[in-house]
């Protein structure tokens, strides 16, 4: 099944933008019958939680970057090793596969190193004389041996598991070289490999060797078996010749023995972007992604993963600016968008898309229209939803932005809710003052709105409270947290509207560049310091934001 496509609002989201992707992912759920998830990139205030609990209706989800990342480019079904496993068996399960290369997990999961079939065939090939010796040294254990042979062992079982430095002697001589050679190495170390010859079987008896291994399918006579029994001696049939068996004994390793950590790997959030640029020049045939979190291997990709990346489908409401969108939105594939706010910005899509943008109140309302051009009915929860986001976005129909359709749209949707609106209004704008109960710079992010005009970047947040009481208390407060902000985010100008629904008034707490200040304060008047009246100022969409951009259109950029 394909990633769910999300709808989705805009940063800092308010009630509308919540509570239009509830309703618009139940629409296209209802019409596509597709996997549609609402979501959003920011904390829910108050206010809408309580209308969230009254529609019975799960939060979004929540929704921070849509950035493509190592975890969406990997593949998550992944062939690993144990670090017990022979070179032998990681090489056959590559070519089996036709893998260039294989991660070795340890028991939890977590990446022990990525071996290459070039890596292992340079560790047994070595390159030059001064690494002879490397080809007698072996260091793996008897039930690696003869798991590799496809072998019999006789005797040592009890200790056949036991990782052991032992060295590879090949008996192709006479009995006299081979006891010469042969005692060149500690005895208990050494695997004497022969064929079917009883005389070099003594001789290993005799010194008391590690490991006999008889090759060519051959078995010892009863009575040596029976002597190296008691000395202790190991036996390994191999149906093999000699040279074979002696390769494949090198093969027997442990994997583990000889990994390293000379290799790229990336956290499962690493933006696509990093990756790209890290592996450009790498010769590396696989990468593997850890999860950050448990630091176990969730995956890897080669470079072809990345030529045809799969982007996060998305569904923008409320807003129709990347500036304002999900980090990340930039890189995914925009479906539709649906807004009821100017056009602004710079909203690029790779391919044609759905673009509604209605001059109603909110757009709850346009996702309204949508339900009942379809002959549609939302559900009792959705209904709550709309009727919130709608009410929330027009003041309860106050507002200059609205419309007779936004009327007629809260009264079908009211009746379906089956809500008294006017009940309804005064217990949702009494759910919670954003003053009262957040922090200032909290509060600021509530449902704030970022915009350039002629140069100028411009922050404008918005609360709407009952009275202006908690706002006069936290006034200096307030003010400190609009400075942060500029400083933070490298604004021009930062101001909060606070709303005073009851008296249809508003107050404008002003900071940054003085220049605006002192323009605002030549057509309002000033209450107190940084602090302006805006009488019958309710919107920032039509009323605030037109002034400001006006403003700063005659000021010359900054």
């Amino acid at each position: 099944m394909s990633d769910p496509v999300y709808v989705i609002g805009h940063r800092n989201p308010d009630t509308d933008a919540i509570c239009a992707a509830i309703g618009y992912a139940a629409y296209l759920r209802q019409v596509r019958q597709d996997e549609v998830v609402a979501a959003c990139c920011g904390e829910i205030n108050a206010r809408t939680n309580w209308v969230l609990r009254q529609a019975g209706v799960e939060a979004p989800r929540l929704l921070l970057d849509v950035r493509p990342t190592a975890a969406i480019v990997c593949r998550k079904e992944v062939l690993t090793a144990g670090p017990r496993e022979t070179f032998l068996s990681v090489y056959r399960k590559m070519l089996e596969h036709s893998f260039r290369s294989i991660p070795v997990v340890d028991e939890n999961g977590r990446l022990l190193g990525m071996p290459t079939i070039q890596e292992m065939a340079q560790l047994f090939l070595p390159s030059d004389a001064a690494h002879a010796a490397a080809n007698r040294e072996v260091r793996t254990s008897l039930a690696n041996m003869a798991a590799a042979l496809g072998g019999r062992l006789i005797g040592g079982v009890e200790s056949a598991d036991a990782v052991e430095d032992l060295l590879l002697v090949v008996a192709a001589s006479s009995v006299e070289t081979s006891r010469d050679r042969a005692r060149q190495f500690p005895p208990r170390q050494v695997v004497l490999v022969t064929g079917d010859r009883p005389e070099i079987h003594a001789l290993a008896i005799e010194l008391g060797v590690r490991c006999l291994v008889v090759t060519g399918g051959f078995m010892p006579w009863d009575s040596l078996l029976q002597q190296a029994a008691t000395k202790g001696v190991c036996v390994i049939t191999a149906a093999q010749d000699t040279a074979s068996a002696s390769q494949l004994i090198r093969f027997s390793r442990p994997i583990g023995a000889a990994l390293h950590g000379d290799y790229l790997s990336f956290g499962s959030r690493t933006p696509l972007r990093e990756i790209i640029h890290a592996v450009q020049n790498s010769h590396q045939p696989l990468f593997p992604v850890i999860d950050e979190e448990t630091g176990r291997l969730e995956g890897v990709f080669s470079k072809s993963d990345l030529v045809e990346v799969p982007r996060t489908r998305l569904v923008l409401v409320d807003h129709n600016e990347f500036s304002q969108a999900v980090a990340g939105a930039d890189e995914a594939e925009i479906l539709e968008v649906i807004d009821h706010h100017r056009l602004s910005g710079n909203l690029r899509t790779r391919e044609p898309v759905r673009f509604i943008n209605e001059p109603v109140g909110s757009t709850s309302t346009i996702v309204g229209i949508m339900f009942r051009m379809r002959g549609l009915t939302p559900d009792k929860g959705t209904a709550i939803c709309l009727c919130a986001g709608l009410i929330s976005d027009t003041l309860h129909l106050t507002s200059p932005t609205t419309t007779g359709t936004d009327r007629e749209i809260l009264e079908w949707l009211a009746g379906i809710a089956g809500v008294d609106a006017a009940r309804f209004v005064k217990d949702f704008f009494a759910a919670g003052s954003l003053l009262r109960e957040a922090t200032p710079a909290r509060a600021i992010e509530g449902d704030r709105k970022v915009f350039e005009e002629n140069g100028w970047r411009i922050s404008i947040s918005q609360i709407e409270e009952m009275g202006l009481d908690e706002f006069w208390k936290q006034q200096g407060a307030l003010h400190e947290a609009l400075t942060a902000l500029c400083a933070a985010h490298s604004l021009h100008f930062a101001c909060l509207m606070v709303t005073d629904i009851t008296a249809h008034h508003s107050v404008l707490l002003v900071a940054g560049d003085t220049r605006v200040e002192q323009a605002v304060d030549a057509d309002y008047h000033q209450r107190t310091p940084q602090v302006f009246d805006l009488p019958g100022v309710v919107s920032r969409k039509k009323q605030l934001f037109p002034y400001l951009s006006s403003l700063v259109g005659k000021l010359t950029p900054p």
